[in-house]
This record gives C-alpha cells, sequence and structure tokens, in this order.
C-alpha cells in the first residue's frame, strides 16, 4: 500500500517511488473529523494511485490540509468532508491561492473516489471547473543596458581575479616539496594538496604526524590553498553568467555540460554541444571570447578532475564542496547569494537577482539589434527566426491565399508609388498621355470627361471612382485627399493647383505640429511626392496665382475632426 493513515495523533506513513518508507506527522487539528478525511484523501493521491510522487509535494499538501481545517474550524465548520455544503467550500475557495484549491480538490476528489461520502452538490462542485486560474507570468524582459553592463563587468573582473590566484598558487606548488620533509609553508602547503586533493584538515595533520590542536593555527592557509587550487560553487557562477551571456544557451542545456561535448572548431571557436530539455539534441559554434571563458574553466578545474571518480569526471561544470568534487547545480539560491555578497544593485536601487533565462532573453535581445531585424514582437524570448516559424507561418491554404494577396497588395503599392504622375500641364506628360489611357483602359469619352473636368475629385481628376483601389469595388472611393497624390488613376491638371497648394500647407501645418517620427509615417510620401514630382512640372507663374487662393487654415480642405491640425 503506498500509504495509510495512521489513527491516534494523526500521521501518514508512506511509501513513495525511489523512497524507504516515512511517516509525516499531522499533529492534534481543531477538526479531527475533516482532518482524518483529508488525510485519508492524500494517502488515495499517492504514486502510483494519484499524482502526488515527491515527499516536497506531501510536504506542501499537508500544509495546504492544516490551512484548510484550520479555517474552516474559524468559520465556525467541525463536521466531517460529508457535512461539507456548498456555501462554505465556495467560500473559502474564492478567499484562496488557486494552489490551495487545487490540493483541497485533489485530496477531496481522491477521498471521495474510495468512500463515496460527499454530498452530491458537494461531488459535483469538487468534480467540476476550479474557481481560481494559476498566474502565467509574462515574458521576461530583458536586462537594462547598466543592469547588463554592472553584470558583466563584476563577473569577467572576479573571473580575471580567480584564475591568477589559481595560477599564482599553482605555479607556488611546482616549487614546493612535501611539508613533513620541508617544513610547513604555503608552497608546501600547495605541493601536498595538488597531490592529495581538496581534503579536509584532518588527513593534512595526519600526513604531518601532527594533532588537530596542534595544527589548528595553520587551518586558514588551507582553507585558503585549497579554494585556490579547486573552484567552489561560488568560483563557478561568474564563468556560467558570462557563458550564458555570450552563447544564450538554455540554462538546462549549459547544466548538464560533458567535457566530451566540447570540441574545438578552427583555431578560435568551439562547437558545443547541449541538450535542450523541451526539443532534443543541439550544438552551437561559440565565439572567440566564450570559447575563451569555457576553455580557461576546464583548465581551472582540471586539477579536481584529477583526483574526482570517472563517472563524475566528465562533468564539465565540477566544483569542491566540503572538500569533496561534486556537480554544480546551479540552484536559485546560490546565484542569489552571490548576487548578494556583491550588492549588485539594478538600475532602480533594489537587489539585481540573477535569472539564467533572462539572461539568455537578453543575448537575444541583444543579438537582434546588431542584425538587420529588431526583436520579435510577440514574445521577446524568442528570435525572430522562431517567431516567424511557429507563430506567423500560414497553416491552412485559406491562410496561405490571404497572406499571399497581402504579399501581392504590397508589392502593387511599390510599384504604384514608383510610378510618375500623370500631369497633363507637362509636355513631357502630354506626350505618353496616349499611352497612360491605353495603360488605364479609357476610350474617348472618358478622356474627355478627364480633361474637361467632370471627373474631378477634390486633388485630381479620377479615372475611375468606383475602381477600387483604396476601397470596396464598385463603390466610390474612401481615400483622403491626399491619396490620390499616390494613386495611379489620378491626373493632375492646371485647375487643381489651388488644392494642391493647400494640401502642401496641410503637410507644412502638420510638420509642425507632429513629432518627426509620427510625420514621416503619416504624410510623408504624400509631401516628398507633391513637392518634388508634381508640383515643379507646372509653370511658376500658374504656381504663383493659384497661391493667392490659398488662405494656409484647415476649413480649405474636406478633413475629419482628428485631422485637424492641433
Amino acid at each position: 500500500m503506498p500509504a495509510e493513515v495512521i489513527r491516534g495523533p494523526l500521521a501518514l506513513r508512506l511509501s513513495l517511488p525511489g523512497l524507504d518508507p516515512y511517516v509525516v506527522e499531522l499533529g492534534v487539528l481543531a477538526n479531527p473529523l475533516l482532518a482524518s478525511d483529508l488525510a485519508e484523501g492524500l494517502a488515495a493521491a499517492v504514486h502510483p494511485h494519484g499524482p502526488i510522487g515527491k515527499p516536497s509535494t506531501v510536504r506542501a499538501f499537508v500544509s495546504t490540509l492544516r490551512r484548510m481545517v484550520r479555517e474552516l474550524a474559524l468559520a465556525g465548520f467541525t463536521g466531517s468532508a460529508a457535512e461539507l455544503t456548498r456555501p462554505v467550500l465556495g467560500q473559502f475557495w474564492l478567499r484562496s491561492h488557486y494552489l490551495v484549491e487545487y490540493r483541497t480538490r485533489t485530496m477531496l476528489r481522491a477521498f471521495d473516489q474510495s468512500r463515496q461520502r460527499l454530498a452530491e452538490p458537494v461531488r459535483q462542485m469538487v468534480f467540476g471547473t476550479n474557481y481560481k486560474r494559476p498566474v502565467i507570468n509574462g515574458p521576461l524582459k530583458p536586462y537594462t543596458p547598466g543592469e547588463w553592463n554592472r553584470l558583466i563587468d563584476l563577473c569577467r573582473a572576479e573571473v580575471r581575479e580567480i584564475w591568477d590566484n589559481h595560477r599564482r598558487v599553482f605555479a607556488l606548488a611546482e616549487g614546493g616539496q612535501d611539508p613533513a620533509v620541508g617544513g610547513w609553508s604555503e608552497a608546501n602547503a600547495a605541493w601536498l594538496l595538488t597531490r592529495m586533493g581538496p581534503v579536509s584538515r584532518v588527513p593534512v595533520a595526519q600526513h604531518m604526524g601532527m594533532t588537530l590542536p596542534a595544527f589548528t593555527g595553520r587551518i586558514g592557509s588551507i582553507a585558503r590553498i585549497r579554494e585556490a587550487l579547486f573552484p567552489t560553487h561560488m568560483h563557478s557562477i561568474p564563468y556560467l553568467v558570462l557563458l550564458t551571456a555570450w552563447t544564450g544557451i538554455v540554462p538546462d542545456g549549459l547544466s548538464g555540460l560533458r567535457t566530451d561535448d566540447v570540441r574545438w572548431s578552427g583555431r578560435q571557436a568551439m562547437l558545443l554541444s547541449y541538450t535542450k530539455g523541451r526539443t532534443a539534441q543541439e550544438s552551437a559554434v561559440l565565439s572567440a571570447r566564450a570559447s575563451r571563458v569555457l576553455e580557461q574553466w576546464i583548465e581551472h578545474s582540471s586539477l579536481l578532475r584529477e583526483h574526482t571518480p570517472a563517472a563524475l569526471a566528465g562533468r564539465v561544470w565540477l566544483v569542491s564542496t566540503h572538500c569533496e568534487p561534486t556537480a554544480a547545480t546551479f540552484a536559485d539560491y546560490a546565484l542569489r547569494s552571490w548576487a548578494k555578497q556583491r550588492e549588485l544593485t539594478a538600475d532602480g536601487g533594489g537587489r539585481l537577482w540573477i535569472d539564467r533565462r533572462r539572461l539568455r532573453t537578453t543575448y537575444i535581445a541583444q543579438r537582434g539589434q546588431r542584425g538587420w531585424s529588431l526583436r520579435a514582437t510577440i514574445d521577446p524570448n524568442h528570435s525572430p527566426q522562431v517567431e516567424g516559424d511557429h507563430y506567423l507561418s500560414a497553416a491552412t491554404p485559406a491562410q496561405r491565399a490571404v497572406v499571399e494577396e497581402i504579399i501581392s497588395d504590397a508589392q502593387g503599392d511599390l510599384l504604384r508609388r514608383a510610378s510618375a504622375p500623370l500631369v497633363v500641364d507637362d509636355a513631357t506628360a502630354a506626350a505618353r498621355l496616349p499611352e497612360e489611357v491605353q495603360r488605364l483602359g479609357l476610350g474617348q469619352g472618358p478622356l474627355t470627361e478627364l480633361l474637361s473636368g467632370e471627373r474631378d475629385v477634390f486633388t485630381a481628376a479620377c479615372a475611375d471612382q468606383l475602381a477600387g483601389l483604396h476601397g470596396p469595388k464598385g463603390k466610390p472611393c474612401p481615400a483622403r485627399p491626399w491619396v490620390c497624390l499616390l494613386c495611379p488613376l489620378a491626373l493632375f491638371a492646371p485647375r487643381h493647383l489651388p488644392n494642391l497648394l493647400r494640401l502642401k500647407a496641410y503637410f507644412a501645418r502638420q510638420f509642425r505640429a507632429m513629432p518627426r517620427e509620427h510625420f514621416a509615417a503619416t504624410f510623408a510620401p504624400y509631401a516628398r511626392r507633391l513637392s518634388s514630382q508634381i508640383l515643379p512640372r507646372f509653370p511658376d507663374g500658374a504656381i504663383a496665382a493659384a497661391q493667392h487662393l490659398v488662405v494656409d487654415r484647415d476649413e480649405e480642405l474636406p478633413l475629419r475632426a482628428e485631422e485637424v491640425t492641433p
């Protein structure tokens, strides 16, 4: 039996996968009836019958069990699980966190499946939809440039200091001798530790034939030499931070590296193979600086590998903990402790905590800014390539057809913007008028209407208002007056000069009132076409005469309320 309830002072005897049976004490609770039923549900939810398979999960469920019994007792409920009502249970869940609701639901479901004692309305509630939903954090933000620079500069300085100290003590060891023969000195102590490994004071004292009280004065020097020769967890953190910051490899990929995953690719670059938890085996060619950091760490820990069992010596992140070789884990508490000891501060003045996922996010953000593309817009933790492959690709034939139509419209718009405007007062434009008439498919009647002004719109003479370039086909064109400046169906004649100059004055007013970037995105193409390609084709005398008709006010144009100059 994976779990059972022990009566008396309430306790659980558990047998979880890979662990010896052990007892979890629940103690004396305010409502022993409800506590006993929930404990039975917890026992029934243990692996292999339920989702609970780790001691830490059991402790979390036990804490939630105590909380539910305590809060319901304070609210006046003293019965068993069979006496629970929908209002009592609903009020408890509504004022609780998502995990509290999830755990109590799990225990009540397992209890009812084994005992069938819940009232039917409560059973429907327990097996129904959760009241609360887990809070899903948004995408991680990259570190700011100031935070990033402080972190990288600190890590580089610390790696340089650690490495220089290691080389200094290692050089001392090469010139030392056995302290049992040559006496105690820093060089002789380093010589001894290079041969004994990261041992404690006890083996060193035994080697020298001294008692621990007599050896007490040398303990400090032993610890300093040991830390210099054999890297510790704190020594590995700046190496890992730099390697993550300069490669962008996922945390689980770097943590599980082995020495046979590292191969040189040329003289300055390494080929690194790693396993990404969500996918499979991947590889990356490291930059020169990332290759140097990894090579230096492997050399820094090479002496420790000589005193490590073969099963562990293949790990890249090998450190000395409590005088024993072990694989570094880079747990959050270790990273936080390292950052706290070095008093790293964020831009806002608070603590700057190291999150290895944010290091990867910052690397991707900086790489995106160095290339042609800006950062991904859906999730900044994704590269533009991943975002395009996963979010922007068309999955169905209908979606692909829509995407192709959008691309076609965009390409047509670019071609239309590149075409020269048709100004009939210009001799060159008049010479190619028959060609334009053939391109637009016009007959003698429409051409006469264009030239006489019967087909005028506000800005130009329109070849066909129902052509639907800027709206539904068969309906009058809904475009704003300045859109005609780029329209291939527009024809500009001398009678349009006053309105064209009014548009020019409107653009000038908007330029003075709007931010430059906003104006460039909204009006710049039209203003450029008007000033550089349309107005220069009219005689200066005609422009001067039309200028007298312009009063430079918004009332001259058919504007909407949101288009009025502020």
